[in-house]
């Protein structure tokens, strides 16, 4: 049987304060009626994607899109359709939201919406939402105060709001100690900390994740962690990125985007090569390698969730 295609335009749209998103439930009438969802529609021939966001927002909800910006695309295998969804975030809008079409709508706070049904196919969108568009990788900093002075201005000047604790150099007693002082200095701001390592260290310190190494994603065969916790990984081709999905990862770094110093020999995928490997992934992809934040929108036009860096943010 050759399933029919059907490609949605959805918006997540996101309060001022941009703590709450907006969610509607669809009619029990419906296809997974009952389920809640991110408002949007099917485009209409010969729409683009925005277009049909701004038609079917306008239709849906009474309001008009005054700026927003891609979020995530999500390709989903039903038993007999295969779905696209081009999920945009949007920023700003004239009118007051309301169900035009009878439909309940509700603004939610963005970590209450796993409490919500969403049909299987949102579960990447859900992520994209909570999650930052930036993301910090600390540096191999030796001495302790001067890590954290660092790690303080990120979290304070720069706002960033997702850390990884790279520290290689440090043996696995020093690691931890580091990762508990990260963890209330991150939990202070705000910040969401993943250790990089191995998936035990939440036994010593209940940070939010473990970020996976290629390596050490490829030769796993499940998830190693509970849903409660975030699980990213490093990925650089389409297997890995497959892996990725395969053992319910949230979501992944892709690199390296350009020429980095400290990986001076590996190939640079560029902007086209890293579109069309994100275009495939099955959850949301941080660029990873020469990326500033002046780089940001340029990731995001492209498909990204955003960016992740080390120099950028470890001045």
């Amino acid at each position: 049987m050759v399933k029919r295609r059907v490609h949605v335009a959805a918006a997540a749209i996101v309060s001022e304060d941009t703590t709450q998103v907006l969610i509607a439930r669809r009619p029990s009438n419906v296809d997974q009626g009952g389920l809640w969802e991110f408002p949007g529609g099917k485009l209409a021939p010969y729409e683009t994607g925005f277009e049909a966001l701004k038609r079917e927002l306008h239709e849906e909800l009474g309001v008009e899109i005054q700026r927003a910006q891609p979020l995530i695309r999500v390709n989903h295998e039903y038993p007999d359709k295969h779905i696209l969804l081009d999920v945009w975030q949007v920023h700003a809008f004239a009118g007051e939201p309301f169900g035009r079409e009878g439909q309940a709508v509700r603004w939610v706070d963005k970590n209450d919406l796993f409490n919500y049904p969403f049909p299987a196919a949102n579960l990447p969108i859900l992520r994209a939402v909570i999650l930052p568009t930036e993301c910090l990788i600390t540096a191999e900093e030796e001495d302790e105060e001067v890590f954290f002075t660092k790690l303080e201005r990120a979290l304070v000047e720069d706002k960033v709001r997702l850390v990884q604790l790279r520290a290689k150099q440090l043996d696995r007693d020093a690691y931890l100690a580091r990762a508990e002082r990260a963890l209330t200095l991150c939990r202070q701001h705000g910040a969401r900390l993943l250790l990089n390592g191995e998936p035990e260290l939440l036994d010593k310190v209940d940070a939010d994740g473990i970020h996976l190494t290629s390596e050490r994603l490829m030769s796993l065969e499940r998830r190693p962690l509970a849903q409660g916790k975030w699980q990213s990984a490093s990925t650089h081709n389409s297997e890995q990125l497959e892996q990725a999905a395969r053992i319910g990862c949230d979501f992944v770094t892709l690199s390296p985007l350009r020429t980095t110093p400290t990986h001076p020999d590996a190939a640079p995928l560029g902007w086209h090569d890293f579109q069309q490997l994100v275009e495939t992934a099955a959850m949301p992809v941080f660029a990873l390698g020469g990326m500033t934040r002046f780089d940001a929108n340029h990731a995001r036009a492209v498909g990204a969730q955003g960016i992740a860096s080390i120099r950028d943010f470890w001045k």
